[in-house]
């Protein structure tokens, strides 16, 4: 595994100095919240995109676009915003990442018309990546080394748990009452995170030597765009699988519509599984985390196509497909280390790696039921993009490798 690159430099001062554990579990907590938060608007509209059509007088369709246009904004937030944020403080940026973000849901509840709608959603999933990468780059740096890993994924845990608790609940009162109260909620909770973390987080010194030329460093960097690709391309099958989940249980498993919420709880309750035991297996071997991930990745989803119609199997396979969620915060310590001193804007691009994968998993996806091969057939396409991540893994385990001969020779020089 490469050598982490990270130095006291790109690190906050809160960092470099001594932190109790208590205000260490406080900070954690506070940045958690901002990931529910965020993992349940992401998510949670999904389920209420039919409201959302009656509401504006649109098609189903049409109200999907809504989604697309907050993915398309966690994509392009993500680098744009940790290149401007590159000289500041990462307090005051937490700060104002989770401020956009609880206005953007508050105005979303307020859209006059579908149009509105649709520009504070692209809004609202600009600070998306950039906040979980400089959150993750704070949990990180208050922590040993060998436990950088299990900081990022409890930090993602509000992520994983939302898709257990906050998305379901949301959808629930938001049918009951009115999605736009899921909206009012998700901001409130946005809010809440920017007191925790104006509270609990210390102040910080700005980044010594770290400017917008210095995070643009990451993109001439292959080790970075090895990892983004692996995420991008190795699990579009998750997306995949989780944009057609309903009429995977209907049609394929023959289950009732109401069982739906429950095989979408047992997938969250594997992400919970796979971050928290993930992220340890990760500090122990990094490199060999994700690869394994991969493959029993990719054998969860061929079962997947071959048993989906057992509705035993149907739920085992879920959950373990959650399971797979073990590579978010693995992936994310892979970019600290191969970033250098790029680090904001490689751990943001993480996230925007992963949104690419969500479009590419409904896209392909798509199109294998159009082709006729029925939902189903979610589990193979999956499979075949988890081969694409890990040929693009072991491209990037080749080059860690032959660099580290050179460095041999390099230091032990033959006479």
């Amino acid at each position: 595994m490469a050598q982490s690159h990270i130095t006291a430099d790109t690190l906050p001062a809160s960092a470099q100095q001594p932190v109790s554990a208590l205000t260490i579990s406080l900070i954690i907590f506070a940045l958690a919240v901002g990931s529910f938060g965020i993992g349940t608007g992401e998510f949670a509209i999904m389920g209420l995109l039919p409201d959302v059509a009656g509401t504006f007088d649109v098609t189903n369709a049409q109200a999907g676009y809504v989604i697309s246009a907050y993915a398309f904004g966690v994509v392009v937030g993500a680098p744009v915003l940790a290149v401007m944020g590159a000289r500041f403080r990462r307090r005051d940026l937490l700060l104002a990442f989770m401020g956009v973000f609880a206005i953007g849901n508050i105005a979303s509840a307020l859209a006059p018309t579908f149009e509105s709608f649709i520009l504070m959603r692209f809004l609202t999933g600009l600070p998306h990546g950039a906040y979980f990468g400089v959150a993750a780059l704070v949990a990180a740096s208050m922590v040993p080394v060998n436990k950088r890993t299990q900081a990022v994924g409890k930090v993602m845990l509000g992520l994983t748990l939302a898709t257990l608790i906050g998305t379901p609940l949301a959808a629930f009162f938001g049918q009951i009452l009115d999605w736009q109260y899921m909206f009012a909620a998700v901001g409130v909770t946005g809010a809440l995170t920017v007191l925790l973390i104006a509270v609990f987080l210390p102040r910080d010194e700005a980044p010594v030597g770290i400017n917008a030329f210095t995070e643009l460093e990451a993109f001439k960097r292959k080790q970075v765009w090895l990892t983004l690709g692996i995420a991008a391309t190795g699990f579009c099958g998750m997306f995949a699988v989780f944009t057609y989940i309903s009429p995977i249980v209907t049609e394929v498993a023959g289950l009732d519509l109401a069982m739906v919420p429950l095989v979408m709880a047992v997938f969250g309750s594997g992400m919970i599984v796979g971050n928290i035991f993930g992220a340890k297996l990760a500090d122990l071997s990094l490199m060999r985390t994700i690869g394994w991930s991969l493959l029993v990745y990719f054998l969860v989803l061929v079962t997947l196509s071959l048993t989906a119609h057992i509705p035993a199997m149907l739920f085992l396979c879920c959950f373990l497909i959650g399971c797979s969620f073990v590579v978010g915060p693995a992936l994310q310590t892979r970019l600290m280390d191969v970033a250098g001193n790029a680090q904001t804007l490689a751990a943001a691009l993480n996230h925007s790696a992963f949104n690419v994968a969500n479009a590419l998993g409904a896209l392909l996806g798509g199109l294998s039921i159009s082709h006729g091969y029925g939902y189903a057939s979610m589990g193979y396409v999956g499979a075949i993009m988890a081969v694409c991540g890990f040929a693009v893994f072991s491209i990037s385990v080749a080059l860690d490798r032959r660099d580290r001969q050179v460095g041999s020779l390099a230091v032990c020089p033959a006479e």
